[in-house]
């Protein structure tokens, strides 16, 4: 059971049979790119010191022209995409040791530069080959173009190993590949994550009966409020779905979580109107708990691997269950 509350630099603890890794975030939560944090691994009864690094790549690929515009604001997108273009993200994040003389796992320009010889061709080919034939590109295809891009990518930063794969496919949905042992491991490549943000508007009231009505305003300050107060919710799920499998649908990903979840809360009294709530606490912890519990086991083959609640921008917490 892995539970964590984000406010500023502890991310999450992953454990696997082999290791036991501390992530410590040295950077916004909600912003990936630049230096991701310090890991520090306990394998084999051996001390590693090591970095995990990331970089954000954007690239865009229009189907009706024949080649893209390499464009000069990597920032927005490099390729460009003139006109009406498919916006790409695709997050690289590398585990390895800090070189001494420069400070850096690698240079990050030798990823972009990866990305954009080895990867973005990968992408416009298909992209064009199926736009002329009428093809659908499903999730599956998706999947493969990941693994590739993997292919390409894992054999070409030296000693730093390749350790995650993030396709933004829009701001709020995104599928990913990843390697969390110290060793590279095929069968990490099995499994895919998808994730998709939602939003609902609830009100809620942090109080303790067993408090002294001082006390729960020392504790829970504005958040004990009489009346109560509202927040703008965002909840993440993420699951993790066969590579190999197929029946996976975002439409019916996106049913199961608004019905089993969403109508539950959204433009609701938490207290009042969600039973577990009258008892416990509404806090973002108790809620990404209350999330979990509601969507464990209802996503067929694809098992739910986290789910993260904001309370703000600022406040969040994810509960890996």
């Amino acid at each position: 059971m892995m539970y964590s509350r984000m406010l500023a630099n502890v991310l999450f603890l992953d454990i696997d049979s082999t290791s036991l890794v501390y992530y410590i975030s040295q950077s916004s939560p909600l912003h990936w790119s630049g230096i991701f944090g310090i890991m520090v691994a306990v394998r084999r009864k051996r001390f590693l010191l090591m970095y995990k690094l990331g970089r954000a790549v954007r690239f865009s690929v229009n189907p009706f022209l024949p080649e893209d515009t390499d464009g000069f604001n990597s920032f927005a997108s490099k390729p460009a995409g003139e006109g009406l273009s498919i916006f790409f993200e695709l997050s690289v994040e590398v585990v390895g040791e800090v070189e001494p003389t420069t400070g850096f796992i690698i240079n990050v320009t030798d990823i972009d530069k990866s990305v954009r010889k080895s990867v973005v061709p990968i992408f416009a080919q298909r992209i064009r080959t199926d736009f002329r034939q009428n093809k659908h590109i499903g999730f599956l295809d998706l999947v493969e173009l990941l693994k590739s891009s993997w292919g390409q990518l894992s054999s070409g930063f030296g000693k730093v190993r390749l350790s995650n794969l993030c396709l933004k496919l829009n701001p709020f949905r995104k599928v990913a590949i990843s390697s969390r042992c110290l060793t590279a491991d095929s069968k990490d490549l099995e499994m895919v994550y998808f994730s998709e943000k939602f939003e609902f508007a609830a009100t809620h009231k942090l109080w303790n009966d067993s408090f002294s009505e001082q006390r729960n305003l020392e504790v829970f300050g504005k958040c004990a409020n009489p009346t109560g107060h509202g927040h703008n919710y965002i909840v993440e799920v993420t699951i993790k779905v066969p590579a190999n499998g197929d029946g996976f649908y975002v439409g019916d990903f996106e049913k199961i979580v608004d019905n089993e979840l969403i109508k539950v809360v959204d433009h609701k009294n938490l207290n009042a109107d969600v039973t577990v709530f009258s008892k416990t606490n509404p806090t973002v912890e108790n809620i990404a708990v209350f999330a979990w519990n509601k969507l464990v086991d209802k996503f067929g083959k694809a098992l739910l691997y986290c789910v993260t609640v904001w309370e703000t921008d600022k406040t969040y917490s994810s509960y890996y269950g």
